[in-house]
């Protein structure tokens, strides 16, 4: 009855095994799916020529650059961050093998090989930022760059450190390399030799920070609103605010001056590869200091649709310097009573430029004026006479005070959502609310291969047929 069994259930396919078989990739992987939207507009064809100079002609073959390319774009699009995972989910997706150009029987990279690759060999090449530049100009060929207008802003990103082991920054100063050392903690030591070729320990050109990580010494002690401190790196996006094209992305340390700075870098940077200038630049208030206006405004002719960082005004009810009015002809300022305020009160032995160390001068009101004035305690109730600081940028922070009265100044306002919307897309979706890679140039790689994935994943949910599947 066993046997009688077994013949009416019957087997399909015996128990041969087939010699010959016919499978095509292409057939299995759904038209909407999103790595096909990408890869219509992803071409490395001329990554491998870049790259010749940096291959091994001796030893085991090394990893084509092309597959590891495209093995880390799947993992920054779908958010698998370890890269013996990565290895994994690449031998057994077909879509992964099909993006990555992979047949059914070729072998996956082992992680450890994939390693050595990412972090050796390609890191002194400048890889990532040629692959970055070139999903730009596609972007750009394919209309999404106006290159009207840019918006700027930085997002603190966790450093991989852990926070409980740090040292004080004066202590960190005194480290030198032995041989031993990690490749982040060797790059922290070269940038304090360059910081300071002199070696001089006892006077530093800049202050120490409060706390050095062990591990990653480049990232930046930092604490988030209402949160515990953290060591941190800060991404910098530049985009376009016509389709929200990343056009440039700068890693440095989580420091508000750093990341005005880098503003600069990149703004200069796009202008010089791709031949772009905004027209105007938005940004929120930490990239409304006075000498950041004046950059915009003097040396590149761009409108600062920015908020002016202003802490001139009283919250004591006394008189604000905005009550006071400039008048630049004569280089003074009138108080409400009508009294002049001048730079030239105190005459000098040698003439000065009357400039302070904090870029300001100094203007001054009469002695007499002030002693006489009914409404000296509401101007200047603890002092003998009233002082008004004025910046040596002040002309370019009253280009952006006009501008902020102007509908496109609003329009800006809201168009900068865009860059704050790719920030909460590279946390919560891409899954890079922590970095894996430590110093300067590990988190400068992560956050490239981000905006390219997100330059990518922007193209092909644009450009493609409205029913790309999401993932």
């Amino acid at each position: 009855m066993a046997a009688e069994g077994e013949q009416m259930m019957g087997q399909s396919g015996g128990t041969q095994d087939r010699l010959f078989y016919s499978f095509n990739l292409d057939d299995h992987i759904p038209q909407g799916h999103l790595l096909r939207g990408i890869d219509r507009y992803f071409d490395l064809g001329d990554l491998r020529q870049q790259l010749a100079p940096f291959y091994s002609h001796t030893g085991r073959p090394s990893i084509d650059p092309e597959l590891m390319i495209r093995m880390l774009v799947i993992g920054y699009c779908f958010g698998t961050r370890s890269e013996r995972q990565l290895c994994e989910e690449v031998h057994l997706n077909l879509a992964y093998r099909w993006f990555c150009r992979l047949d059914l029987e070729d072998p996956v990279p082992d992680h450890s090989t994939f390693s050595k690759n990412r972090h050796g060999r390609f890191r002194q090449s400048d890889a990532f930022r040629l692959v970055f530049e070139s999903v730009l100009r596609r972007c750009m060929h394919e209309g999404l760059v106006r290159g009207e207008g840019f918006a700027v802003d930085a997002s603190v990103i966790k450093a991989d450190a852990n926070r409980a082991r740090g040292v004080p920054g004066a202590e960190a100063r005194k480290w030198r390399d032995d041989g031993t050392s990690t490749r982040a903690v060797r790059e922290y030591i070269e940038a304090l030799q360059l910081e300071n070729p002199a070696g001089d320990d006892e006077q530093p050109p800049s202050s120490p920070p409060k706390k050095v990580s062990l591990t990653d010494p480049a990232a930046q002690w930092t604490a988030a609103s209402g949160g515990p401190a953290f060591f941190a790196y800060s991404t910098n996006y530049l985009i376009d605010l016509e389709a929200g094209v990343i056009v440039d992305v700068e890693a440095t340390p989580a420091l508000r001056p750093r990341e005005v700075e880098a503003t600069k870098t990149m703004v200069d940077r796009v202008e010089r590869r791709f031949g772009l200038k905004p027209g105007r630049l938005v940004g929120d208030m930490a990239y409304g200091i006075a000498p950041m206006l004046s950059w915009m405004v003097k040396d590149k002719g761009i409108k600062p649709h920015v908020p002016v960082w202003d802490k001139t005004g009283r919250k004591d009810g006394t008189l604000s310097s905005s009550e006071f009015q400039w008048i630049a002809q004569s280089n003074e300022y009138r108080c409400p009573e009508g009294h002049a305020l001048r730079c030239d009160r105190r005459t000098f032995t040698v003439e000065r430029d009357r400039v302070t160390r904090a870029d300001t001068v100094i203007y001054r009101a009469s002695h007499h004026d002030c002693a006489q004035c009914s409404r000296k305690q509401q101007c200047c109730p603890n002092t003998p006479m009233r002082k008004i600081a004025r910046s040596v940028h002040e002309d370019a922070r009253d280009v952006a005070r006009q501008l902020a009265d102007t509908p496109e100044y609003r329009q800006s306002r809201r168009e900068r959502k865009k860059v704050e919307m790719l920030f909460a897309h590279l946390k919560r979706i891409l899954k890079l609310d922590r970095l894996r890679l430590r110093g300067l140039t590990g988190a400068r790689d992560e956050f490239l291969l981000a905006a390219t994935v997100q330059n990518l994943r922007r193209m092909a949910k644009r450009l493609s047929s409205p029913e790309l599947v999401p993932a």
